[in-house]
């Protein structure tokens, strides 16, 4: 499969799930529902560890790829987690999904300053309909 392939898997799965999430916190808190998805990802994390990753591989990653890596697992699968769920709780998903998931146009300006990505036009224009229409949601 593709880059393209794979991206639009991926946009399913996670067009899928915001539901499956939202239909939960019809019954639970934010804090409580956390719990329960991260559980998933330990299920993930020991099917990893068991069947995919070799551990000579784990071994052989640079200490600050690690470091970034956690910190990235534990800032979006965590805190951004607990802040998506407060808001999808109280929400309108339909809403909330569009504007939490407008953080293409936050790698957009960060890649541009860390990374020293190119600027086009094209990426201008994305970046504009990406606003437009966090606008148009709020």
């Amino acid at each position: 499969m593709n880059a393209f392939g794979w991206a639009v898997l991926t946009a399913c799965i996670w067009g899928i799930v915001p539901i499956m999430e939202k239909v939960s916190l019809a019954r639970i808190e934010p804090f409580t529902a956390l719990f329960y998805r991260c559980l998933g990802v330990l299920i993930g994390i020991f099917l990893l560890g068991t069947i995919v990753v070799k551990p000579q591989q784990l071994r052989a990653v640079d200490p600050r790829s690690v470091f970034f890596l956690i910190l990235s697992g534990f800032l979006a699968s965590f805190v951004a987690q607990i802040t998506f769920y407060h808001g999808l709780k109280i929400g309108e998903v339909s809403r909330v999904v569009p504007i939490s998931g407008s953080y293409p146009l936050i790698v957009f300006l960060l890649s541009i300053f860390i990374l020293g990505e190119a600027v086009t036009l094209s990426k201008i224009l994305g970046m504009f309909l990406v606003v437009s229409g966090i606008w148009m949601l709020r």
